[in-house]
């Protein structure tokens, strides 16, 4: 069964018992993230139950968050009285995050100059585990919603950003988050045995580049760029997306791989 949408499970940091046996540990901080993160599933508002289930809490602490959160405007009713919806403070941590990141500040006019050059769409995506999360976007006329949301992410083991991150990792690490990963395909054509999958890998980190067909969506091309910090480890990864309908492969990296090389060696500290 093919999965009904692009995103990637959302990342979640567990503490261990180590940490919350830590005295500067607060568990209700814990707690009001668990409710604030039951969101990352929800395909609308959510009830106070929902919230009780996806947080993990009992009722009696999920009320006393919710109340909190929405006293604090990081919650809040939704307009057609159905649940809950997150509340519009959250997008103040969302900007302040996206500011005060070097990469991003630094990127963002290099990749709207490459977005000129190519007139494809250029989206910038931090790593973070088994997936990418795009904090850049810059479209072209034809994406959908969800392709223009900063903070979506998608998995690394079948796009070309991942591909990218990945070929830049030791293989044993590599391999890791491969078979860590939700590897439910996305299309007929999603790589998910995680020796086919590092084939694409070896074959990225020989040509410099990834290539990705029909990986992520029916009819997409995409190559990705791997961004390496100043000890070489992959921090993010550029991308540059087509269609199929208008490009061959061999034209759309004879076009677009070269550009994509300078741009992600010019955004890398080696």
């Amino acid at each position: 069964m093919f999965r009904n949408t692009t995103r990637s499970e959302p990342g979640k940091r567990i503490p261990t018992a180590e940490d919350r046996a830590e005295p500067l540990f607060v568990q209700s901080v814990e707690r009001a993230m668990a409710v604030l993160s039951a969101f990352h599933h929800a395909d609308g508002p959510l009830t106070l139950t929902e919230i009780t289930t996806h947080a993990g809490l009992d009722r009696s602490a999920t009320q006393r968050m919710v109340h909190t959160l929405r006293a604090l405007n990081y919650i809040r009713r939704d307009a057609g009285g159905h649940g809950f919806v997150p509340g519009v403070r959250i997008l103040d941590h969302t900007l302040d995050y996206l500011r005060l990141h070097p990469l991003v500040r630094q990127a963002t006019p290099v990749l709207q100059e490459l977005r000129t050059s190519v007139r494809e769409r250029v989206d910038l995506s931090l790593v973070d585990d088994t997936r990418m999360i795009y904090a850049v976007r810059l479209q072209t006329k034809r994406q959908t919603f969800n392709a223009s949301l900063l903070g979506h992410s998608v998995p690394a083991f079948c796009t070309s950003g991942g591909w990218a991150m990945l070929s830049r990792l030791p293989e044993a690490d590599a391999r890791d988050i491969i078979e860590r990963s939700d590897r439910r395909p996305f299309t007929p054509h999603t790589l998910t045995d995680p020796d086919e999958i590092m084939q694409a890998v070896g074959e990225t980190r020989r040509n410099g580049y990834a290539l990705a067909l029909n990986q992520l969506l029916s009819g997409e091309i995409a190559l990705g760029f791997p961004v390496l910090d100043n000890h070489g480890r992959p921090v993010a990864a550029i991308h540059i997306a087509g269609s199929l309908s208008e490009w061959t492969p061999g034209d759309y990296v004879a076009r677009f791989a070269p550009l994509g090389q300078q741009t992600a060696r010019a955004l890398s500290k080696y």
